[in-house]
Formats: structure tokens, sequence, C-alpha cells
């Protein structure tokens, strides 16, 4: 150790760089024995032809990491050449856990480590070291860097960070095949010591597996090894570090083996005889029975292929791999009464390096017998197809179907009709002979094909019945006439040239057309006379409408209605006619259509639809606000306003329109006051809801009027009793005033007959009150007098 710290130490002295000395323990006082001089230059104190006496430069210590004394542990020394020991000078520390980690002795340069380090958390420490006047505070010397690093000691074990491992290998692999590395990691400096330099060792897994104590690599240490015996294995891998010595720390994990399947093992049956008994009713390609041969691999190894052995009737039967049981299925390919078979099982994936084993192949005999089963009657075809024209007569038989017992003793076989498939009973059939015949008339039109099922049942065992399906086409007979196949909307501009074609129309036929069926087109007689429109057929099932003249006129006439007479070539012929509705448009030079409708006529050139739309919405407004207007006018002069001017006894009723007095009987009919009986039979709902009345200060109660009392309550009763009265209370009042006014009665009740012989002159004896009302009767008074002067 004294030697690689001097060695170090002259390093560090090749390449000084500083002023301060700091001073390893071991080698304080060989450092500060050792002077050497440089020449440098110092501004602002010495001349650069001056000498200064520097000291060895030691720019690196080591502490313990892990160090558990009582006492702070001693790093080193630092020494300025500056000082004399008279305590002049302050020694400064700073870096890297400068204060928490390390500390210094101001006073003497000694640097402690106060706290225990660990060299896998921080391996070194970089510090700086300055010397300064303990007077002035400054400099003595320029800052020195330096480094501490922390010594390892062997405080961590070997650790399998990817462990646990899984690994595999095949089976019968040879010795020292390759079968998984594994590494351990030591936190512990490399290059100190043996701390972690690891070997590896197996605990657990011999004698199957070794492993290379250096590299980690494990191998097999058995040929041969069997899956089928024993497929898995637990290997235990120890890491120890200082070179596995004593006292070294070590580390495990576990590595799971799996031996992968190789094809080892032949396929074996279990038996060389298999028996197997078939019912004489079994499909052709049904299965009637399985054999399975036994291998032990896995996977595709196991993968078995059945065949049969050649020249061993492989006609009559044929046999199958089952992909998810492996089992050999055989099939029927051909009915016989007994059979005798040799089967063959070998393996589909084949691995040459064990073919000295043997054969992967094994061989086994299949016995097969056919049992007698009572079989249900058999058609003699599988399906029956038939044809009947149309509207047939009921009772027409159309053909038959037979069926046969083809068991030992034959049966005889009843027919019938499944009706699930004939729930509408279009046909019947003779139980005996099988001859089927209609049940109801045919109409192609509706239905053109007709599938149902005839069952056949065995007299002898009616239990045991087959199927078989009839297909019934009917026929077509000419009945419907051709007609246009869709409706043309058809349209001629005004600006048309004779012989232009503004529509070209096909034809349709309910009926089944045959093969060469042809329409032909032309025009009604009555419409042959008019020159407008003509038929030009195409003689391919089509024809063009053509104008006749120049120049239609929208104005004129708008709409032609043309009559168009289809004919067909079947027998018997039918023919149809059809009306075309042809629109005049208006339309450009190129004979884009612009317009059809008749209204566009009388519209102004120049506006667009949305402006004139714009306009009869403006004029629809207009006549609201105006309808509006006058409704509430109308509704103004039908409501009243009471109001009170220095009330007496009676409300005056002011009008807004000027009316015509008494003799008014629009405004106020008085006539039902005068005589009760007058309008006993006129009820007038009153579905205007009256406004609030102002009510007169009530006089004293004087003696009723029996004619007015009686009238009040006849009143009261009819609107009790009316069903059609509003839904809300109204008030009628009554002008009866009773007896004992001052004023006497102003009601025209038992008035004179005219107004003529009124004097009204005693209102103004009243008083102020009824200033007003004299003021009105004095001018009426004077008016009526001028008039007859």
């Amino acid at each position: 150790m004294l030697t690689r710290n001097c060695l170090s130490l002259l390093l560090w002295v090749l390449f000084d760089g500083g002023l301060l000395t700091p001073l390893h323990p071991q080698l304080q006082q060989t450092l500060e024995a050792r002077p050497r001089e440089n020449v440098v230059t110092m501004p602002g104190r010495r001349s650069s032809a001056q000498r200064v006496k520097r000291g060895w430069v030691w720019n690196q210590f080591f502490v313990l990491e892990e160090y558990m004394g009582s006492e702070p542990q001693y790093v080193g020394k630092l020494h300025s050449d500056l000082d004399k020991g008279a305590g002049t000078v302050k020694y400064t520390l700073s870096g890297d856990g400068a204060g928490t980690v390390f500390t210094i002795d101001e006073t003497t340069g000694d640097i402690h480590a106060i706290r225990s380090l660990d060299r896998e958390e921080k391996p070194f420490y970089t510090l700086r070291a300055q010397a300064v006047d303990i007077d002035t505070r400054k400099p003595l010397e320029p800052e020195s860097e330096f480094i501490i690093k922390v010594q390892d000691i062997n405080d961590n074990e070997p650790k399998f960070l990817d462990g646990p491992y899984v690994a595999s290998v095949p089976e019968m692999s040879p010795v020292g095949a390759y079968v998984l590395q594994v590494k351990a990691t030591d936190a512990d400096d490399p290059t100190y010591g043996n701390s972690a330099r690891v070997v590896y060792s197996i605990l657990q897994g011999q004698p199957y597996f070794s492993i290379d104590p250096k590299t980690g690599v494990i191998r097999t240490a058995l040929p041969n090894m069997d899956r089928e015996v024993k497929e898995q294995y637990q290997v235990l891998i120890q890491a120890k570090d200082m070179g596995g010595q004593l006292g070294g720390l070590a580390g495990t994990t576990t590595v799971n083996i799996t031996l992968t399947d190789v094809n080892d093992n032949p396929p074996r049956f279990p038996k060389s005889i298999f028996h197997l008994k078939v019912p004489e009713s079994s499909l052709v390609g049904s299965a009637i029975g399985r054999i399975r041969a036994v291998d032990p691999d896995f996977g595709k190894n196991a993968e078995i292929e059945y065949n049969i052995v050649p020249g061993d009737g492989g006609n009559l039967f044929d046999i199958t791999t089952d992909e998810n049981t492996q089992e050999g299925v055989i099939k029927l390919k051909k009915v016989f009464i007994y059979y005798k078979s040799s089967v063959e099982a070998s393996n589909v994936h084949l691995d040459h390096r064990f073919h000295s084993v043997g054969p992967f192949k094994d061989t086994a005999t299949v016995k097969i017998n056919v049992l007698d089963v009572d079989e249900p009657p058999v058609f003699s075809r599988p399906m029956y197809t038939m044809e009947v024209y149309e509207d047939t007569p009921v009772g027409t038989i159309i053909g038959a179907v037979t069926a046969q017992d083809l068991d030992v003793g034959s049966s005889s076989v009843r027919y019938f009709i499944d009706r699930k498939s004939d729930s509408d009973s279009y046909f019947t059939i003779d139980g005996s002979e099988g001859t089927i015949a209609t049940n109801e008339l045919l109409d192609r039109e509706s239905t053109a094909q007709y599938n149902f099922s005839i069952i056949a049942s065995k007299v002898s065992n009616p239990l045991l019945t087959s199927k078989v399906n009839v297909i019934i086409n009917v026929l077509d007979v000419n009945e419907f006439p051709p007609e246009i196949s869709v409706p043309y909307e058809t349209s001629v501009c005004e600006n048309a040239k004779p012989g232009q074609v503004i529509q070209t129309v096909s034809a349709a036929d309910k009926d089944l057309s045959p093969a060469g069926q042809r329409f032909s087109f032309r025009l009604s007689p009555e419409a042959s006379t008019k020159p407008n429109f003509t038929v030009q057929d195409y003689r391919n099932n089509t024809a063009g409408i053509e104008t006749r003249r120049s120049g239609y006129s929208r104005r004129q006439q708008d709409l032609y209605f043309l009559p168009v007479v289809i004919e067909d070539s079947s027998y018997p012929v039918q023919s149809s006619t059809n009306t075309m509705t042809i629109h005049v448009c208006r339309c450009d030079s190129d004979g884009t259509i612009l317009s059809c409708n008749v209204e566009a006529i009388f519209l102004p050139v120049g506006l667009s639809t949305g402006a004139l739309i714009a306009i009869l919405l403006c004029i629809v407004i207009l006549l609201v606000i105006v309808v509006l207007y006058v409704a509430l006018r109308r509704q103004k002069k039908k409501d009243t306003l009471m109001t009170s001017k220095e009330d007496i006894r009676d409300n005056v009723i002011h009008y807004d329109d000027e009316g015509g007095g008494e003799e008014d009987t629009q405004a106020f009919d008085i006539g039902a006051l005068r005589n009760p009986k007058v309008i006993e039979d006129n009820k007038i709902r009153r579905d205007i809801k009256p406004d609030s009345l102002c009510f007169p200060r009530q006089r004293p109660p004087v003696e009723d009027n029996t004619d007015i009392r009686d009238f009040i309550n006849q009143r009261l009763q009819e609107n009790d009793a009316d069903p059609t009265a509003p839904p809300y209370d109204s008030l009628a009042t009554y002008a009866y005033e009773g007896n004992g006014s001052v004023a006497e009665s102003l009601s025209s009740i038992d008035s004179l007959t005219t107004e003529a012989d009124q004097d009204y002159d005693y209102l103004s004896d009243w008083g102020p009150r009824f200033k007003v009302l004299a003021e009105m009767f004095g001018e009426e008074e004077n008016y009526n007098t001028d008039k007859v002067t």
C-alpha cells in the first residue's frame, strides 16, 4: 500500500499545479522534506524574475467507506508555505460535502470525515481549498482543487438482476448442449481487490446440468434426457464474490429448464383388432366408427395420419384424422354386408435423427359388421318437378310419385301431403297411387311456383316415413294486356319543331313473356286525327313520342292527353290504351326546360321566385294588420265606460260615438224595462266580460215595485238555470230606483209619451250637482225651439 501511494505521489508531482500542499497522514513528513522551486508570476506581489518556493501538490485523498468509529475519520492535512505557525493563516474548504460530510480545522488544515460514507452512492468528492490571511481576509494563494476518493470494502453481494430464469433444451440432447447463460452483478469496486470478482456454481440440479464458474454458461451434463420420463428441471445457481474464497458474499437465483419434445416415439395401436358394427341404414359419407393410436410425443410430433393399407378394400370406406383428438374416423363410401381391412397409423412430421429406432408407424385390423334395420320407403327420385297451366280445372291430375319398401317382406306404401308445406291445400294426392291433382284454381301472376313435400309411410309400420320435395311450375296463359312500364313525366317545349322526339316509352306485361315477345305501339283511332303528336314504333318493344307541328303555347293549352295503344304478340292477343299527359313548358334556345307552371305565364319578367314570395308575404301582413285594426275599433265601440260625475243616485253612461237619443234602439233598448214580457224570449249570451261598474251610493230601502221585482227574479232564475251562460259572474243593472227620491224618478218608465212634453227647467233648481245635466237638456230644448222656429 505504501509503495503504491508513493508512486501516486510522484505522478502528481510531475503535474504540479497549485500552492497548497495536501498531505496524506502517512506521507506528511516525507512530502514536507522534498521542496522544489518554480518560477511564477504573481501580479502585484513579486516580479517575474523572482523565485517562489513552492510545496509538493497532493490533489487526491482516500477515505474508507462504512467507517463506524466513534471519532471523525481523519482524511489528510492542507498546509501552505506561507503558514509560519504564527496563527495568521486561515484554511477554508468548499465543494462537494464541505461542511456536511467533510470539515477542516481553520488553523491546522486537518480534514476529517464527520459521517459514514458509501462508495456505491458516491465514489468521490471534488473540493476546493484556500489559504486566507486571518487579518485582511485576503487570499494568500490561488484556490486549489483536490479529490477525496471513497475506498471500497466488500459490503455488497452479487445479484442476478434478470432472475429467476426460464430456459429450454431439446430432449435427447448430447452432453455439453448449450442451455442458458446467467450473469450476476456486484456493486463493489471491480478495480480494487477481489470484492467484485464473481464465481458461479450449481447448488441444485446436478448431475443433469453444469455451469462454467467464470462465464455462467449452463450446459447439459447427461446424455439422452427423455421428456416423456421427466420434463421440468429446477436448477439453483450461486454467484460468490472474492473469487469464491472463504468470507466472500454470495447470491442465488433459480433457473427453470424445460425439455422440449422431439419426435422420438412412433405411434402405437393399443390393440391389434378393432370391431365395429354399422346399421344398414347408415348413409354414404357418414362416420361409422373411430380408432386411435397412441403417441407419447407432444404437439406436432404427436400428429398421426391414418391410411388404409393398399389392396385392402379402400373403395368401401375411407379414414380421416380428427385434428382435435388425433383419432381415425372411418366413413362409409359404399354399402356392404361385411368388411375386414388393415389400417396404418404413422407420424406426419418425422425426425431423421431417430430413424434408427425403427419405423414410425403401426398397423391394426378393422372388422366391420352390418346390422339389419327396418327402413322407411324409398322414393324413386330425390325430387319431382311437374308443370300445369294456370286456370286448370280443379281435379286435374298433374303427375305422380312412387316409393317402395326395400326391406324383406316389403309392405305397401301410403302417400299424403305434408300440410305444413301446403297449408292452403292447393293440391291433393291419392293415398294409394301417389297421383297429384289440383284442388284450387291456380294463378301464375300470384304464385308462379309451388314447393311442397310428399310423405310416404309403410302400412305395416306407419312410424317409418320418408319425405320428398315436389316442385310444380305454373305455366302462363296470356290474360293480361301490356301496359306502360313506368309513369312518364312528359313535356314539350313551346318552341319545339315537327318530328322532335320528346319521350321514349316501353311496356311491361304481367304475364310471363315468352322468348321473342313483341309489343307494338300506335295512336288510338280518336287521336289519329289530331295533328299535335304521333307515336313512332321502334319495333324493339319501345316507341317514341314525336311532335307533329311546330310551336306550342301554354296560354292556349298547357296540357295534352295522348292515348297510346299497346298490343302484345301472344295468343290470344291482348291490348290496352294508355293515356300519357304532356306538359307544355317554356325552354331556352338549347331546349333546356325553364318552367312548366301555368302561373309562370302571368309573372312579371325580371322577378325571381324569392322576390315574389316576399311581396306576397308583405301583402298578407298588411291585410292582417288592417283586419286587426278594424276588429279593435269595432270592439272599442261595443265596450262602454261608465263613469260617475257628482253621483246622487244614478250613473251617467258616456258613449264614444254620438247616438240618436232614446230613439237609438241599437245602442240600448229600454223597451224591456217598460214591458218585461217583450224580451222574455230574447236570451242573448254575454260573451264579453263586463267592465267593473261604479255603483251609486246606496239609498235607504224603499217600497218595492212588484212588476220590477218579479222581472228581476225571473231573470235571475233564467241565468241560474242557463247551461250556456259564460263561466264568470256578470252583473245586470236595471233602472229601478224605488220611491222617495227628492228628484223623483229619472227613468223613462211611466214618463210622458214624447220628449217634447218634457220640461227640464226644474233641473236648474237642484243645485250645482245637476248643473251639467241641466245644461245638456237645456241646450237640447233650445235646439228644438230654434228648429221649430
